[in-house]
């Protein structure tokens, strides 16, 4: 039999409740056709099969150009979200200001982008789209977005948000569960997300030591704005992207690649530093928890010593003031930020009890807040936004691709030192647990950070789904 390439263009979504490998069911094919069971059926059927098997011999050319078309078509839709992905996060126009014909660029690529999607997927699925668990509910969400507008108190702001946010995210979000099928698409994802990670924690870096501070001169600004101009949404995005450069680390032999990995790495937490987020602080800090957890198992010790001293360098080289701002999480804030959050955060509860059905309307919360401040809690945004129902949606659209990657590292940990799938489950849990703490302190429920971090989940699993023989992602 001739051994599956490593890298295909597109691969079809293996049958559900399908358990046995391609080589499996092909030598079983074959020793019933020689040694039919007495009784069975497939005596019967033998010459029905070869019939079949006859007529798709003999039209290999008609079928070889269908599959090229089809692939071309899914190509065009990769390069559509990859391309939608670097202008909403790097967002060019800001950087060099001759591009500012761009400014529409991100509508513009989704559009053209799902026009080419739907009728490639229909032709090779013959349907809209995959119906893992994380799209249903993502549909749930958006379906109670939606049905929160007309209730809203100020149905302008609701439909705002709508309409700039959450209908794009569900759309490139279906678009990337269907159309990131090989191994190269999900790795380009995941090393474009280093890369901007990379990019703004230079900056970030550059900016602190500068002194470029915003906010009475405490704390940097993102040097692109949008989603990462706020410190603390750069620090959660950094946050969701340490995993992933590790688990990018741990799944290459090669030594050059493993040093840009592990450079990333340390840039992101020191720019992670220089944010002076303490919601970035805890989510780091949760991430590296589950990383050290899961990768050192069989080396307790040797991860121990690993963190006391990195624990160790981080308080040595840790700016005093960082210190001082961390300290405030348990302590007294000399600033007040962190009592003011505290009276938001009790205000954003009962919003959230007052309204349980519908909330107050998506965008709406500013309203009924002190000084036009936002929750600063992506849960009890959603609880207050868009009701209870949508909060415990919005919780289990987390929850459930973490209980599936651990599901997913459990079955390769036997071969992980030829299968690459471990260390990226791995990284993706500890990229959403980091997210899950740092989002405690921020409002960042229709921005885009979650929905990739599950997306790259939903395609990770169904790569495994399709091949789970042993095998590298890279190299």
């Amino acid at each position: 039999m001739v051994q599956k390439p490593l890298f295909v263009d597109y691969e079809p979504v293996a049958r559900r409740g399908s358990t046995s490998s391609v080589g499996e069911t092909e030598a079983n094919y074959s020793s019933e056709r020689i040694w039919p069971k007495a009784g069975s059926s497939s005596t019967k059927s033998n010459s029905a099969n070869l019939e079949k098997e006859a007529a798709s011999q003999a039209q290999p050319k008609t079928r070889q150009r269908r599959d090229a078309i089809l692939r071309r078509g899914h190509v065009l839709s990769f390069v559509g979200l990859f391309l939608f992905t670097i202008v909403v996060y790097v967002r060019p126009y800001e950087i060099f200001p001759s591009l500012v014909w761009l400014t529409k660029s991100a509508f513009w690529i989704a559009l053209v982008t799902i026009i080419v999607f739907v009728p490639a997927q229909f032709t090779i699925e013959g349907n809209l789209t995959t119906r893992p668990r994380e799209v249903n509910l993502i549909l749930l969400l958006c379906l109670l977005g939606l049905l929160s507008i007309p209730l809203a108190t100020s149905r302008d702001d609701a439909w705002d948000i709508f309409n700039a946010n959450l209908i794009k995210i569900v759309l490139m979000f279906i678009v990337m569960v269907n159309v990131v099928r090989t191994r190269f698409r999900l790795m380009s994802l995941l090393i474009l997300a280093v890369i901007i990670a990379v990019y703004v924690s230079v900056n970030a870096i550059n900016d602190y030591r500068s002194g470029r501070l915003e906010d009475m001169g405490l704390r940097i600004a993102g040097s692109i704005g949008g989603m990462l101009e706020n410190p603390n949404d750069l620090a959660l995005y950094l946050v969701s992207i340490v995993p992933i450069s590790i688990g990018l680390l741990l799944n290459t032999k090669k030594i050059a690649l493993r040093v840009l990995y592990l450079l990333s790495a340390i840039l992101m937490v020191i720019a992670i530093v220089c944010t002076f987020s303490r919601g970035g602080f805890i989510g780091l800090v949760a991430a590296l928890i589950v990383l050290a957890l899961r990768f050192g198992r069989q080396n307790k010790t040797q991860v121990a010593i690993v963190g006391v001293l990195c624990l160790v360098i981080f308080v040595a080289f840790a700016p005093g003031d960082y210190r001082t701002r961390i300290a405030s999480i348990v302590g007294s804030d000399p600033t007040g930020s962190a009592d003011e959050r505290k009276e938001i955060l009790v205000r954003s509860f009962w919003v959230s009890l007052r309204h349980p059905l519908f909330g107050i309307g998506m965008g709406n919360f500013h309203i009924y807040s002190d000084h036009e401040l936002v929750s600063h809690n992506s849960y009890t945004q959603v609880s207050a936004e868009m009701g209870t129902i949508a909060a415990v949606i919005y919780v289990m659209l987390i929850v459930t691709p973490l209980r599936k990657l651990r599901r997913l590292e459990q079955e390769t940990f036997e071969t992980r030192r030829n299968t690459r799938i471990y260390y990226l489950s791995v990284a993706l849990q500890a990229s959403l647990v980091g997210y899950m703490f740092a989002s405690f302190f921020a409002s960042v429920a229709y921005l885009w950070y979650v929905y990739y971090l599950v997306g790259y989940a939903v395609c990770l699993r169904r790569l495994y789904e399709v091949n789970p023989a042993p095998q590298t992602l890279i190299d």
